[in-house]
């Protein structure tokens, strides 16, 4: 939906299906009526501002036949009528703020305004949001004045200066109004203003996790999905002359502007050369310390750190290739024999008895690109076992040795494993997982509007055979366009399905580059796409 008009933080949508056609289901909306339907915003989706594509939603159908063999129309019908929040839409504009709805008889409506919140004001649950607002009568008395969440009454004041306290409100996205009423039964409502309840941090670092079944869970048991973002930086800074995190380093103001977004989780993605200190600036040492010092400070503020090697060294010159360069300076197929089980047995001994440090093996494995998807078996097997791989020129380091090496060296840290395609693909992971005697393997899954398991259903069958039985985290989402229907509908299924997730990515690159959340190190939201992972990610906790 693209609004025309003035801006607006809560919508309904109406529409009518054509003749024989019935609503079963759908998302990121409220629905009811089977034909003629009715869809009312879910409160994190419901601010559009002029000129924004900013909601999208989705429904099944059901068309039924007129006669027992009939063939389907062709062209299909499309769904008519449709309006937003009454305004049919035409595409022309509207101003619809505020409102006023007479009574009949001359009767002059009253006038209102909303003092109190102020639009972007920011709370913790559970919230006392305080209601006041200014109310008038030119020709009679102010009788009440109600106070709505969304079309909802929460309280009313029938006493000047007219105010309410809502307490208990949860964390979310809330759409607020005043609503005058005079003597004789008119009404004007003020302008929505959206506010911000945030979920209370519960303090404390960040726990030791660990498997347990098909979930991630603390010491105590308790499940713990990795919900959070990638902060992209570490794997490219130090070999292309940028520094150690392309930014200023990582300070506690960095952190807090992380979790006013809620965020559990950081995925670090690193640079194999660059912590060996066999190519890069800085590298070895420096570089070590500077993700432990990172590492340290998200841990001690409750957020997950994932480290990943996500660049590695090795010449490759085949199928999708990003450079002929031996060094880590891009995306390689698979990780290398040569160095990677080092760069394991290093990260491992560093964050030993650290168990709220998770490990994510290799970024996104295609051996099965490199063969030019002629034999998937090969690729399967190539990423659990290494060695000499079909398009590959240097020796591959497989999924179990990296394993072998982190355990080698004590550590029982939560793994995760990455599958085929990009790490799209995990159609045969549970087949070709490796074996781990910690008993502590997670899937990793990364998921954008790009890949090729894109669906409902896709997901349904290829993710979730697989997060039935091990955890699934999809450690890279995202949406090339910058909007956030397509990451909408992903995380609804992750979160009815106990996927985590983490959004790619946390760095202000604007979004010409696609798939960036910030605009600044203090938070702001990129248009569309970080606000829509902002506003769910409030809504959702470990």
């Amino acid at each position: 939906m693209t609004n025309l008009g003035d801006p607006i933080v809560h919508w309904t949508l109406t529409f009518t299906l054509p003749s024989g056609h019935t609503r079963t289901s759908g998302w990121n909306a409220t629905y009811t009526g089977a034909t003629a339907v009715t869809a009312t915003d879910v409160g994190w989706n419901g601010s559009i501002g002029t000129g924004q594509t900013n909601a999208s939603v989705g429904l099944q159908g059901e068309w039924t036949r007129a006669a027992a063999g009939s063939a389907p129309p062709n062209p299909f019908p499309r769904p008519s009528d449709f309006a937003l929040n009454g305004v049919a839409c035409t595409g022309a504009t509207s101003s619809p703020s505020p409102s006023p709805s007479s009574s009949g008889g001359g009767n002059q409506a009253p006038t209102v305004s909303l003092t109190s919140p102020t639009a972007g004001q920011s709370f913790t649950a559970p919230a006392t949001v305080a209601f006041a607002a200014t109310a008038a009568d030119a020709d009679g008395t102010v009788t009440r004045v109600d106070f709505l969440n969304g079309s909802t009454v929460v309280g009313s004041d029938t006493t000047s200066p007219y105010g309410f306290a809502w307490t208990g409100v949860a964390a979310g996205t809330y759409a607020l109004s005043a609503r005058a009423v005079d003597n004789a039964g008119a009404t004007t409502t003020s302008p929505a203003v959206s506010i911000t309840v945030s979920p209370a941090n519960p303090g404390g670092p960040a726990p030791a996790l660990r498997v347990s079944g098909n979930r991630i869970v603390t010491a105590a048991g308790t499940t713990y999905r990795l919900l959070g973002v990638n902060r992209a930086s570490g794997e490219f800074a130090c070999v292309q002359g940028k520094g150690m995190w392309d930014s200023p380093t990582p300070d506690q103001a960095s952190v807090d502007a992380m979790k006013a977004w809620n965020i559990h989780a950081v995925r670090l993605p690193l640079n194999e050369d660059c912590w060996l200190g066999t190519f890069g600036t800085p590298s070895g040492s420096a570089y070590q310390q500077a993700v432990k010092d990172y590492a340290t400070l998200l841990v001690a503020n409750g957020i997950t750190p994932i480290v990943e090697m996500h660049w590695n060294h090795g010449v490759y010159t085949g199928t999708a290739s990003a450079c002929a360069d031996a060094n880590a300076t891009c995306q390689k197929p698979m990780p290398d024999a040569q160095y990677a089980p080092t760069f394991w047995t290093q990260v491992a001994t560093m964050f030993k008895g650290n168990n709220a440090v998770v490990f994510d093996l290799f970024n996104e494995p295609y051996p099965d690109a490199a063969n030019n998807w002629t034999d998937m078996t090969a690729a399967w097997t190539c990423l659990r076992d290494g060695g000499t791989c079909t398009g590959i020129g240097y020796q591959v380091a497989g999924m179990q040795s990296l394993v072998n090496a982190v355990r080698a060296t004590g550590a029982t840290n939560v793994i995760m494993v990455a599958g085929l395609t990009w790490t799209n693909d995990l159609t045969q992971w549970l087949a070709y997982r490796p074996t781990d005697p910690a008993g502590n393997i997670v899937a990793s899954w990364h998921s954008y509007n790009f890949n090729a398991c894109v669906t409902v259903s896709c997901w349904d069958t290829q993710i979730g055979s697989v997060a039935a039985q091990v955890p699934v985290v999809a450690g890279e989402i995202g949406q090339n366009t910058c909007a956030h229907d397509y990451i909408d509908q992903l995380m609804a299924w992750a979160d009815a399905h106990g996927v985590g997730y983490l959004a790619w990515t946390w760095n202000p690159w604007g979004c010409g580059q696609g798939n960036v959340l910030i605009t600044d190190y203090t938070g702001t939201p990129t248009v569309t796409f970080g606000e829509g992972f902002k506003a769910h990610l409030l809504t959702q906790n470990p």
